[in-house]
C-alpha cells in the first residue's frame, strides 16, 4: 500500500503537526509506506514548507502554533485548488468538519484514528488527484470568472474588464480578490487578511491591506471615496458585497 511503481517517483507528503508524538508516529508509518515525507510544526512553517516542496498532499492539524489550521487551508488554497489536504483534528463536531470541508479540504480524519484507515484515506487521495486533469487539458471554466456590477474578473489570466479598461493583476492582488469573493457579506479583519491572504503571524502590523483596498476600489468603484462594493468596517477591517 502507498508503494511507488517501478519508474514512479515517491509521492511527497507535507505533515503539519504540533504534537512531536503524533508527528513522529505519522511520519515514520508514511515512510515504510514508501512515501517521502517533510514536516512542519507550526502553521508559518508549514506554509513555507508547501510553497517550497509543493507536495503532493497535505497532512493538516487545526490546532497549530502561530497559524491555526484553518488559515493556512485557505491560504492554500487562495492559490491551489488541486494538492489534496487531509485534515487531522481532535475536533469532530459536525460543524468542524462542515466548515473545513466548505473551506476546501478534501477528508477530514478525527483524533484518535486508526493507522490503517489513515493510510487508506491518504493513499484514496494521492491516487484520486492523479485522476484530476491538468490545468493545460482542463480549459476555460466559467467559475473562473467573477462578475459584479459593471466589473469582471478572469482569476486564471489575472485580468480584470473595469471602468479603467482592462488591467493586469499581480498574483498577489488575484489571491486577494479570491478571499473576498469567497467570503462575500462577510465581514473580514486585517488580521484574518494579513494570516490567510499572505500567510503573516497574527501579531503582524501592516498598512499592506489598507493599500490593497485602495487600488481595489480605484479598479472597480464608481467613487472611490464612496465604495459600495469594498466597504470598510470600522474598528473591523472590509466587506466585499454586492447585489
Amino acid at each position: 500500500m502507498g508503494l511507488a511503481r517501478q519508474g514512479e517517483r515517491e509521492k511527497r507528503i507535507l505533515v503539519v503537526e504540533d504534537d512531536p508524538h503524533v508527528a513522529e508516529g505519522l511520519t515514520l508509518n508514511l515512510k515504510l509506506a514508501g512515501y517521502q515525507v517533510d514536516l512542519a510544526s507550526t502553521g508559518p512553517a508549514g506554509l513555507s514548507r508547501y510553497r517550497e516542496g509543493r507536495p503532493d498532499l497535505i497532512v493538516l492539524d487545526i490546532m497549530l502554533p502561530g497559524m491555526d489550521g484553518l488559515a493556512v487551508l485557505q491560504n492554500i488554497r487562495l492559490e491551489d485548488e488541486r494538492t489534496p489536504i487531509l485534515i487531522l483534528s481532535a475536533k469532530g463536531d459536525v460543524d468542524d468538519k462542515i466548515r473545513g470541508l466548505a473551506l476546501g479540504v478534501d477528508d477530514y480524519l478525527v483524533k484518535p484514528f486508526h493507522l490503517k484507515e489513515f493510510l487508506l484515506r491518504v493513499e484514496r487521495l494521492l491516487a484520486r488527484s492523479s485522476w484530476r486533469p491538468g490545468s493545460a487539458e482542463a480549459g476555460s471554466d466559467s467559475g473562473d470568472t467573477y462578475v459584479f456590477g459593471p466589473n469582471r474578473v478572469h482569476l486564471s489570466s489575472f485580468t480584470a474588464y473595469c471602468r479603467m479598461g482592462t488591467v493586469s493583476l499581480s498574483e498577489q492582488e488575484v489571491k486577494l480578490l479570491k478571499l473576498f469573493f469567497t467570503n462575500r457579506g462577510k465581514p473580514l479583519s486585517r488580521k484574518e487578511i494579513l494570516e490567510i491572504g499572505w500567510g503573516y503571524i497574527a501579531n503582524t502590523e501592516t498598512r499592506t491591506v489598507d493599500n490593497f483596498i485602495v487600488r481595489f476600489r480605484k479598479y472597480f468603484e464608481e467613487d472611490p471615496k464612496n465604495p459600495v462594493y469594498f466597504k470598510s468596517l470600522r474598528a473591523v477591517g472590509y466587506v466585499f458585497d454586492h447585489d
